[in-house]
């Protein structure tokens, strides 16, 4: 087995997860440069994205320079962060496919949050490079124009799952006032979901909160500015349906993805090899079914993920909180904890098992994924090679 990647056996299920836009984009990229297997393959796409960038907007960009320099991202660099995140996955893929050798053929699925749903279907053949990113890069400008007056908040709750549809019916009543669009962006979990809105709007929902959630349930805002990408704040600019437009003549491959790519747009393997572009469509105002995607992993048996882009937080996270939550449950000092403990043992080793658990049951899997940032894994490697 490659020594390089922890947890893979003869028997390891892999899903391959691609992180999205973040305040913080490029990670460890600056070091891996200089790294001699993946700096090659980091230099080709940079130079890739740069090109793309200056045929679609005349504008020169020297991405690596930028990674060099350390320069910060803001909405003024949110074009060129998009572009750099996505050369940076594809260069990721293509070494990580080079240490997996043939043990490749252990990765049962790929999925990507938000723009790394976009890398996503570049891996698995769906869309060349230029095409898939082509109508990101020219209406994401726009999304960024929309974020100054746009605020994020995280509504979680501590005890009971949250009722989304109750959530999602005050979103429209606030929003029906006309003082600003709100909406539910992501489902992270049962009890915890990202609401952007627009001017006051997440304030007031908090004021209107307490008859729909549980006790102990919190909003926190997020005091960072985010382009509201998967809400409908983004059919303002008719961003929809201009990516449709633009969709409609973008070079698709009709074919089932050479991977099977399971999709935070619905949380389920949906790309069925006649429905890209309209997944893609979707993408851009849906929002992102994070827990269902995590869930679906586990009902497959995924017993190893390995997370590509510079410095992925979401999906790592959302694995790390439940896994740590379960574990919490099972080590109760009680029968109900030794139970669980021993069924999910047994669950995690024999994956047949996972297609009859229920729903609840199957959750038991999480302490038992293994999860590895293969830019952690190849920035300790340049480092044991400097000693």
């Amino acid at each position: 087995m490659p020594a390089l990647i922890p947890g893979l056996t003869a028997e390891s299920q892999i899903a391959v997860s691609f992180r999205g836009y973040n305040i913080t984009n490029a990670g460890k990229t600056r070091e891996l440069l200089s790294h001699p297997g993946i700096g090659p393959r980091l230099n080709y796409w940079l130079e890739e994205a740069d090109a793309l960038v200056k045929k679609l907007f005349g504008k020169t960009c020297h991405l690596r320079q930028s990674i060099l320099d350390q320069r910060p991202s803001d909405l003024s660099t949110y074009v060129e962060d998009l572009a750099m995140i996505v050369a940076v996955e594809l260069a990721q893929w293509e070494h990580m496919l080079e240490l997996l050798g043939e043990h490749r053929q252990k990765i049962k699925v790929v999925t990507g949050y938000s723009l790394g749903e976009v890398t996503a279907t570049i891996v698995t053949e769906l869309f060349e490079f230029a095409e898939a990113l082509q109508p990101v890069l020219i209406l994401g400008q726009e999304a960024a124009e929309l974020a100054p007056n746009v605020c994020m908040g995280i509504l979680f709750s501590r005890g009971p799952a949250l009722d989304f549809e109750a959530i999602q019916l005050r979103c429209q009543e606030i929003t029906a006032e006309g003082k600003g669009v709100i909406a539910i962006s992501t489902y992270l979990s049962p009890n915890t979901v990202l609401l952007m809105g627009e001017h006051a709007t997440i304030d007031r929902f908090k004021e209107q909160m307490a008859d729909i959630v549980p006790k102990g349930t919190h909003l926190r805002k997020n005091p960072n500015q985010w382009p509201p990408l998967h809400t409908p704040i983004v059919l303002q600019k008719h961003l929809r349906d201009r990516a449709a437009v633009m969709l409609q003549t973008a070079t698709c491959k009709n074919k089932l993805p050479t991977f099977p790519l399971l999709s935070c747009v619905t949380g389920a393997v949906s790309y069925n090899g006649k429905n890209s572009r309209r997944m893609m469509t979707d993408w851009v105002d849906h929002p992102q079914q994070l827990w269902k995607t995590v869930h679906y992993m586990l009902e497959q048996g995924i017993d190893l993920v390995i997370h590509l882009g510079p410095e992925p937080n979401i999906v790592p996270a959302t694995l790390t909180r439940l896994a740590e939550n379960v574990q919490d449950q099972l080590d109760q000092p009680s029968w109900r904890g030794y139970g669980l403990r021993t069924f999910s043992r047994w669950a995690a080793h024999r994956r047949w098992l996972a297609n009859l658990l229920s729903r609840d049951a199957v959750l038991l899997r999480a302490p038992y994924i293994t999860q590895v940032l293969l830019e952690d894994l190849l920035s300790a490697e340049l480092a044991s090679e400097s000693i």
